[in-house]
């Protein structure tokens, strides 16, 4: 076992997909420029050949749909949107084709096509180009939605999606790329639907999402020191949501804090918050809370982005608020 960064795991997972399989190649805007990918796709088109890993046009329509029936026709294409804004531009063939295509044809006909998108937040980018949109395909029968937050699930995940069968939205966060964790070296897979707990406890349950489950885990540290045992779920996976877990944590705990790092109104926290609430009224010892996006664009100032933004801060506040609160009957 080595440690790896989220973005070797990323670069490793891609190197070893495209050795194994001569189905598996890489098309997107910037795929041949590490300023655009950082050290995810490094040198990828050197070790492969450009036949193989394709630099496309501005198009992100075209480029998708491309892709999309290169997956009907058997192939398995991972497609690389580096800013998930642009992405909205691929709706059309994600939404309305590929996600559609097994039902419509029974079954008959799989799409089985990667789409990775990276969220890049920060660095005074403005709203254009700081946004994650996660909900939005969550929200979508036929596509499944990944989110790993560790080096670890960064590769085994996106092996996952490429052998899944079904079109898979792989969306990573350029936040992660510096984290470090154990990789194995040979291929392996993480299940898709299946969340992870990183950190047990008795007293309250944190599920977060992609870098806001960094967040949590630092949030649980800071709340340990004051007595207070938290319960840590990555959820890894957006749909199928593993419902299972999330719902025998808060069993247990009573109380649950959700951490997105997606907008609040309509989003996957809100989901989580009505899953709870339905199936785990009778349990919960305090309302439930959400620390997620403030629902206004991203701005372009640092200061201003250090409030927009959430942390490890925001998340200790609202597990106090849960740990002091009771039920209103």
């Amino acid at each position: 076992m080595r440690t790896l960064s989220y973005s070797q795991a990323i670069r490793e997972a891609h190197a070893q997909l495209l050795s194994s399989d001569p189905r598996v190649f890489v098309v997107g805007q910037g795929v041949w420029s590490p300023w655009y990918a950082g050290t995810s796709l490094k040198d990828i088109d050197k070790q492969f050949g450009r036949a193989r890993v394709l630099d496309s046009p501005v198009s992100e329509n075209a480029t998708t749909g491309a892709a999309i029936g290169a997956a009907i026709a058997g192939m398995r294409p991972i497609v690389f949107h580096p800013r998930m804004d642009f992405m909205l531009l691929a709706v059309d063939p994600i939404v309305n084709q590929a996600a559609n295509w097994s039902y419509l044809f029974a079954g008959q006909v799989n799409v089985p096509v990667v789409i990775r998108s990276v969220i890049n937040r920060g660095g005074e980018q403005g709203a254009q180009h700081s946004q994650a949109v996660h909900a939005f395909f969550a929200h979508v029968p036929g596509l499944k939605v990944v989110m790993p937050s560790t080096p670890y699930d960064a590769k085994g995940l996106l092996v996952a999606a490429v052998y899944d069968g079904n079109p898979v939205m792989y969306i990573d966060d350029r936040w992660l790329y510096g984290e470090t964790g154990e990789v194995p070296e040979k291929l392996y897979s993480v299940p898709i639907g299946k969340a992870v707990v990183q950190r047990e406890g008795k007293d309250v349950t944190v599920v977060a999402i992609s870098w806001m489950a960094r967040e949590a885990l630092n949030a649980a540290g800071l709340l340990q020191t004051e007595g207070i045992d938290t319960e840590v779920i990555d959820l890894r996976s957006l749909k199928p949501l593993d419902d299972v877990m999330i719902l025998e944590s808060v069993k247990k705990t009573g109380r649950l804090v959700v951490a997105d790092g997606g907008w609040k109104t309509c989003g996957i926290a809100a989901e989580i918050a009505a899953l709870a609430s339905t199936h785990a009224f009778e349990y919960l010892k305090a309302p439930i809370l959400r620390v997620t996006l403030p629902d206004c664009p991203a701005p372009m100032s640092s200061a201003l982005e250090d409030c927009y933004y959430p942390k490890a801060s925001d998340v200790a506040t609202a597990v106090k608020q849960v740990m002091g609160a009771a039920v209103g009957r």
